[in-house]
């Protein structure tokens, strides 16, 4: 697996998109390349964000049977793909101080370490989605700024990335 993950960093090295996700906090030289090659090159195979994080295996899924409703994983899913997601996400929580908060407000909630990264890598898939459609790379600085036009809560509890 690592000679696969060297391989493919070195060809994401030369790939026009690439500068947008090694842009990512905690994406790091094994998770970016992944991260390019599950949006791939073809912007108009998804319309929105909300369209690839049920492939992905992001978007949770709501079953009800009578009076009776619970969230599961998606069972569904390209793994390796869901497993990147969720790997960068937890990765994410040292270098981002939105998304450490953002973790930190959902266990507050009473979510699990792993409902709460689910939940984290979902907000930012729909972050990256936006990053890749207008080929502009993510910079903390601007998303915090369009946190506070807001008024969101995640402000409030803004530490700096350890």
């Amino acid at each position: 697996m690592e000679h696969f993950d060297h391989a493919m960093a070195a060809r994401a090295q030369r790939h026009p998109d690439d500068a947008l996700f090694d842009a990512l906090p905690g994406a790091g030289s094994a998770r970016a390349p992944r991260l390019l090659v599950a949006f791939g090159e073809q912007r108009e195979r998804y319309g929105a964000a909300e369209e690839l994080q049920p492939y992905a295996g992001i978007a949770p899924v709501l079953e009800r049977s009578g009076k009776q409703s619970w969230v599961h994983w998606r069972c569904q899913c390209p793994k390796c793909l869901r497993q990147t997601f969720v790997e960068w996400a937890t990765g994410s929580i040292r270098f981002s101080g939105w998304a450490r908060a953002y973790y930190e407000q959902q266990r507050a909630k009473g979510a699990s370490h792993q409902a709460a990264v689910r939940a984290l890598a979902f907000k930012w898939l729909r972050i990256v989605f936006r990053c890749w459609q207008t080929r502009v790379a993510y910079n903390e600085s601007v998303y915090i700024a369009a946190l506070q036009r807001r008024g969101s809560s995640l402000i409030a509890n803004l530490a700096p990335p350890s």
